[in-house]
């Protein structure tokens, strides 16, 4: 198996640069094509979901269904998928960053009973506490 960094992974997925998305296309496919593996780490789903709303302006819910859609291809091994499907529903719902709910899920998977922040907004999300500043 093989590791993919968010370039590879936007590439493939926007078609947005015909050299680098054919290179891509055609490095997974033929990777894949064999029985293969690529993993997908949380990091490199974080920075997707980032790139894609800053960039490329995709709307929540756009970008929503293209990380479910990733989620759901058998060639790629996501790191601990469940933790993505998990931010993911906060996600749908919350008010807090894509990023935020992964370190809150993983931090629960890890057996922690919350994750202090010093974020208000993530703050109110299920799971998260608010460390409060003088300024608070």
């Amino acid at each position: 198996m093989i590791g993919i960094d968010t370039n590879i992974l936007v590439r493939y997925i926007t078609q947005d640069d015909e050299l680098q998305s054919n290179i891509a296309t055609e490095f997974i496919e033929n990777y894949c094509s064999t029985g293969n593996k690529i993993f997908v780490n949380h990091l490199v789903i974080c920075e997707l979901v980032w790139v894609l709303k800053k960039c490329y302006k995709l709307s929540k819910p756009k970008t929503i269904t293209v990380i479910q859609h990733i989620l759901q291809i058998a060639q790629f091994s996501i790191e601990n998928a469940q933790i993505i499907w998990q931010a993911l529903t906060d996600y749908k719902t919350g008010s807090a960053d894509f990023a935020d709910y992964v370190v809150g899920r993983t931090n629960i998977f890890n057996k922690c009973d919350e994750t202090i922040t010093f974020d208000k907004k993530t703050s109110k999300s299920k799971g998260f506490v608010l460390l409060p500043t003088k300024a608070d």
